[in-house]
């Protein structure tokens, strides 16, 4: 299985993985935890090369067409500047996907909690912060747009009154 973690920092989500033989690949904007990845991957998957983890941007993934069986963005989509950059970032996300795949992310959302608008998809979060967030209406409306289904029920879970991450997954139908 071929696995991309989209937003990987310091590679939290991939320890299981790499450790289990999956084919991974990874993308940060940061050198230092692309690099630490890259480290970790090669004392726990020594069989992978270090190309499968690169610097970039989301938004412009260095990685070919239907690529991957699973993307993850865990707790990076609401990082986005505007609903512009959230709508590239889907888009490439689901670029990499093959059909069949899974496309699991974990994003900020006003689904259990109010938020102070700051325009084009920005609202203020508890404890100060300028998030782009979604709500249930958006995410069924781009899982339709997408020609995906919803692999699971989203989930909702609200973080001691400071913001709500939403987990949304999908499975990208073969047309």
């Amino acid at each position: 299985m071929r696995v991309l973690d989209a937003g990987c920092g310091y590679g939290r989500n991939l320890v299981y993985l790499l450790r289990h033989g999956c084919e991974v690949l990874a993308l940060d904007a940061n050198p230092e935890g692309v690099d630490y990845v890259r480290r970790m991957a090669q004392s726990l998957n020594p069989g992978l090369p270090p190309e499968n983890f690169q610097v970039g941007a989301i938004e412009q993934m260095p990685f070919p067409d239907q690529c991957a069986d699973v993307v993850l963005c865990s707790s990076v989509l609401h990082f986005a500047r505007d609903e512009a950059h959230f709508q590239a970032m889907l888009a490439e996300l689901w670029r990499v996907l093959r059909p069949g795949g899974l496309l699991f992310t974990r994003i900020g959302s006003r689904i259990g909690m109010d938020f102070e608008s700051l325009g084009n998809g920005l609202y203020r979060t508890g404890d100060g912060s300028a998030w782009f967030l979604v709500d249930e209406a958006m995410l069924m409306e781009l899982t339709a747009k997408l020609g995906a289904e919803l692999a699971d029920p989203l989930k909702t879970t609200i973080v001691q009154n400071h913001r709500c991450m939403t987990t949304w997954v999908l499975r990208k139908l073969a047309f």
